[in-house]
């Protein structure tokens, strides 16, 4: 039987060269007047990427090759490194303890879900993270840091933070992290050419984000 998902990530030589990003679905519709309706589709943003455009020499395309026949084309996701968004804090800084509020203590709650956070008041959104990077989660209760594995766990399969004692109620609870995003090939097949290195065209690789719950239906 072949796993609905499997926490390996896309080759990283070509990820860092993938184009793409956030996408919402929007319905827009024009009234008489001119004026327009504007309503969301989805609560949330989903992610699409084209790895072709990473692809540079022959060997990046053999592996992507290779991991495009084991995952079996859009059956088995798997994670990839967004080469724009994949850490909690603004590019160019280092992970901090305190980069997202995960939520606040109420004296019997311990687990958390990692989440990352755009934009501020009326406008804000929170992004579910379910596939943390080991050893880059940092946690923080109240602005004091906790130490992974004493003090807190996190499910590094679904970005689940799971603390020993549970915060006093009102305590902010807070973390850092570098993370991939599940996504699948949107496809079945590999369209590919040495011609594309000769005529400096690059294939089409398309990626797309899926739900990243293991639940989920990968």
């Amino acid at each position: 039987m072949t796993p609905g998902f499997i926490e390996e990530r896309f080759p990283l030589s070509v990820a860092f060269g993938a184009s793409g990003g956030p996408q919402w679905r929007t319905e827009v519709v024009t009234l008489a007047s001119g004026a327009e309706m504007r309503n969301a589709r989805r609560a949330g943003s989903w992610r699409r990427y084209d790895a072709g455009t990473g692809v540079a020499s022959l060997a990046d395309l053999q592996t992507v090759t290779a991991f495009f026949e084991r995952v079996r084309g859009r059956l088995t996701g798997f994670r990839f490194r967004d080469p724009f968004d994949h850490a909690s804090p603004a590019s160019g800084n280092a992970v901090a303890a305190g980069d997202c509020l995960l939520g606040e203590g109420d004296g019997t709650r311990t687990q958390f879900l990692l989440a990352k956070t755009y934009g501020t008041g009326a406008l804000v959104h929170v992004r579910r993270i379910a596939k943390p990077v080991a050893g880059t989660v940092r946690v923080a209760v109240d602005g004091a840091e906790l130490t992974e594995g004493d003090d807190f766990t996190c499910d590094m399969a679904s970005g689940t933070v799971v603390l020993s004692v549970a915060p006093v109620p009102g305590a902010a609870v807070t973390s850092g992290f570098r993370f991939d995003v599940p996504v699948r090939f949107d496809t079945d097949a590999l369209d590919l050419s040495l011609t594309h290195f000769e005529a400096g065209r690059a294939p089409t690789i398309p990626l797309v984000e899926i739900d990243p719950l293991p639940e989920g239906g990968a």
